[in-house]
């Protein structure tokens, strides 16, 4: 019973962090949409708007690979590869990070360009999408040792703004299709 009462805990404070994440990336999203300045930019300059933001979107996958590979280096255990051993917790935990970061990174920066190609108002949204996911990434990878419910929000606040800037992009492919 005690394990269900923990898991119960764990469940809702992961829920909890997700919707508070949920509710800054509408907050975020809704104030770009309104305050969009420049409000229209020829395709190339929101291109190379978003060529600039998701520098800081890479930047964490960098740094992400860079940490697997700092603590591979400092570890007898560790610096012949993941091929021949099984690995130590750290770096497990790293790989961890390391892929997550992967999957945000894959799914943001082409959101971003559909974005910018679909959306001539973008250039904003883009920007403050760089920074939730920047900020994200940041919170995820401090949270990750200690348990999903401290990893949530950071997760969220990755994934939730591609998400939301999924929905924008889809729907501004149908209201073009109209």
């Amino acid at each position: 019973m005690a394990v269900l009462n923990n898991f119960q805990r764990e469940q809702s404070g992961v829920a909890t962090r997700m919707v508070a994440a949920l509710c800054l990336t509408i907050l975020v999203t809704a104030a770009c949409m309104h305050v969009s300045v420049p409000a229209f930019l020829p395709l190339q300059d929101r291109l190379i708007a978003v060529a600039r933001a998701d520098l800081l979107v890479l930047f964490w996958l960098a740094a992400t690979i860079g940490n697997v590979a700092r603590l591979r280096f400092f570890s007898a255990t560790d610096i012949a590869g993941s091929a021949s051993t099984t690995g130590s917790a750290d770096i497990s935990s790293a790989n961890a990070v390391l892929q997550n970061t992967l999957e945000q990174v894959t799914l943001a920066v082409p959101i971003h360009v559909a974005l910018a190609v679909l959306v001539e108002s973008s250039v904003t949204l883009i920007i403050a999408l760089s920074m939730l996911f920047a900020v994200g990434r940041l919170l995820f990878w401090i949270g990750y040792a200690n348990g999903a419910r401290s990893r949530a929000f950071g997760f969220a606040l990755t994934f939730y703004p591609s998400v939301v800037g999924l929905i924008i992009a889809v729907v501004a492919v149908v209201q073009s299709s109209l």
